[in-house]
């Protein structure tokens, strides 16, 4: 029984440290969005309301995966003009930025 109590305990702990994301701080964040204006925007739009690119709005990202959204940040789309940033930027920062345009940026 306690076997079973702690294997319960350890995938609990595992879960919880595979799905924590660290934030970036206040300095990072700042320099996340404006890379988010400026590099992001000048393909989707200075409001995210798309251009080159695809309309990013909260609106439009309702519904799809977050982990799909990280994905093409991450990878890019190839054929398309849509770079992969992995090179430029971590994991941390990438979903910052998914969960940003999730919650809506920017604000109206």
């Amino acid at each position: 029984m306690k076997v079973y109590r702690h294997a319960a305990i350890l995938a609990a702990l595992l879960l919880i440290c595979a799905t924590s994301v660290a934030a970036p701080d206040a300095k990072r964040q700042a320099q996340l969005e404006h890379l988010l204006a400026q590099d992001c925007g000048a393909c989707h739009g200075l409001h995210m309301t798309g251009g080159l690119g695809p309309d990013l709005t909260r609106a439009t990202l309702a519904g799809k995966s977050r982990d799909s959204l990280i994905a093409t940040v991450t990878q890019g789309r190839p054929g398309t003009a849509m770079p992969g940033w992995a090179p430029l930027l971590s994991p941390d920062d990438i979903r910052w930025l998914v969960d940003l345009l999730l919650q809506g940026y920017p604000a109206p």
